[in-house]
């Protein structure tokens, strides 16, 4: 069989994701903070992008002249800023808000004085150990224990390597372990929980025995609450076992957790949900976000012939096509997270009146069908974005969740279920649980007929422990 080289010609259709559509698209997946960061980036990058400050009424209406000049058709960047595609005037006046008040150093308080740094833990133990008479190996033993603990205060490594790292005994690495679980606070650098507990009991006030007991042969069946177990076991009554175990409950599993370094992440809404005269209205938050424009200097110098070498001309004109359309996908991701917002409070408008117990159920696709749009559009604006409502801040995929039928036929959102579960908990005799069966009939009674194990499967995703597990037996 011969092989030959020859050349033909084929007509064919291909879907190509252009560079301006993969922008688009990773614009509309961001969160607020993500694109916040990435249009610094770009203007960092892109000269002809700028960032106003503060503009007054005759630089705006420079601005309005310059842009104006760059309508004509002799203008390379004219064809990409078409009259229908994008209006920099309309752009200027929706942008361009000025920003508040500013003030100099000399007209504030000095604020420096009050910002201090919170105390690490390992800061906190080493100026314990300081305060120890240690030998020059003990406190490089100590120093290196207190390097390696976690988050929690626990050690992260073995006492043979501490040992071999710090080129000394085994005895010596216990001992300067055993004074820096007494520091405070009591139980940091432990191994195990039970490590960590029974240091804890040994610096009690009293006489304490059975607490360590328990601690050393009963504590998996305390974490059961096997409590009469327990006191089988042991020969002692039940309500002493349960007085230890309320001691054991006062004592703190995670020692380190008072110096954790974790700040609360505070979400800002990307979207805020009013009600006017019985309408909602959506309004984005862009607060902080860089107001982008094009440069004047550079529009100008492109606009004038021979004023820029054509190497130079060139590339000015490609950060130009670069900068238009960055702002118009972010026209795009704005567009597109209100009309699916509004989209949502039309399915939703029982939960923006009444709350979340009348919230039903809805999946992307119905959201998708009525903007005609994707449905993976429609997944990446609902990722990480929170909006604003009159009942509280909630990420918008919170609105989508499947749906159960009640008695008398009408559809009910899993969310709304899993909230008049949680409220059936909340108001249960602590001494006397609800056990999943329970909750079950409570629900049938209010036209909610589902079975256990989905209760069972609502309260564990809700983060509820089991009936055994909540029984309180103390007083």
């Amino acid at each position: 069989m011969a092989y030959e080289l020859k050349q033909s010609l084929k007509l064919s259709q291909q879907l190509i994701m252009t560079p301006q559509l993969q922008q688009a698209i990773k614009l509309l997946q961001l969160s607020r903070l993500e694109l916040s960061d990435l249009l610094q980036q770009e203007i960092n990058e892109n000269p002809v992008l700028d960032e106003p400050v503060e503009e007054t009424e005759k630089d705006r209406d420079e601005n309005e002249e310059s842009l104006s000049a760059d309508s004509d058709s002799a203008d390379p960047y004219a064809e990409l800023q078409g009259k229908q595609e994008f209006d920099w005037k309309d752009y200027i006046n929706k942008t361009d808000v000025p920003r508040g008040p500013s003030f100099d150093r000399e007209d504030r308080d000095d604020f420096e004085p009050i910002i201090t740094r919170r105390t690490s833990l390992v800061d906190h133990l080493t100026w314990q150990l300081h305060l120890h008479s240690l030998t020059d190996v003990e406190r490089t033993v100590g120093e290196y224990i207190i390097g390696n603990l976690d988050k929690a205060g626990y050690l992260q490594t073995t006492a043979e390597e501490i040992a071999r790292e710090c080129g000394t005994e085994m005895a010596v690495v216990e001992g300067v372990l055993k004074k820096i679980q007494k520091f405070d606070p009591v139980g940091i650098a432990s191994r195990t929980l039970q490590e960590c507990l029974l240091a804890q009991a040994e610096v009690l006030p009293g006489d304490h025995r059975l607490v360590e007991k328990i601690l050393r042969q009963h504590l998996p069946n305390l974490e059961s609450r096997k409590y009469q177990v327990i006191a089988r076991d042991l020969k002692v009554s039940f309500e002493e076992v349960i007085a230890a175990s309320q001691i054991i409950s006062n004592m703190e599993p995670r020692p380190g957790r008072a110096f954790s370094d974790n700040e609360p992440e505070y979400i800002t809404p990307d979207i805020y949900v009013y009600k006017m005269n019985d309408e909602y209205v959506v309004a984005l938050n862009e607060d902080g976000q860089p107001k982008l424009r094009i440069n004047s200097f550079y529009r100008k110098a492109v606009t004038e012939p021979g004023a820029l070498p054509p190497k130079t001309r060139e590339y000015i004109q490609e950060k130009m096509r670069s900068a238009v359309w960055l702002i118009k996908s972010i026209y795009h991701r704005q567009g597109t997270i209100m009309k699916v917002m509004k989209s949502i409070i039309k399915f939703q408008r029982d939960f923006f009146d009444n709350g979340v117990d009348h919230l039903k159920p809805l999946v992307l696709r119905d959201v998708a069908e009525d903007i005609g749009m994707h449905e993976s559009n429609i997944s990446r604006v609902t990722t990480n974005k929170y909006v604003h409502t009159p009942h509280g801040v909630f990420e918008l995929k919170y609105f989508f969740n499947s749906g159960l039928t009640s008695d008398n036929g009408e559809s009910i959102a899993s969310e709304s279920v899993k909230n008049k579960i949680k409220e059936i908990l909340q108001n249960e005799n602590q001494h006397k649980p609800l056990s999943d069966q329970d909750i079950a009939y409570m629900l049938k009674s209010q036209g909610i007929n589902i079975a256990r194990r989905t209760v069972t499967k609502y309260r564990e995703m809700i983060g509820v422990l089991s009936s055994s597990k909540r029984k309180n037996f103390f007083k």
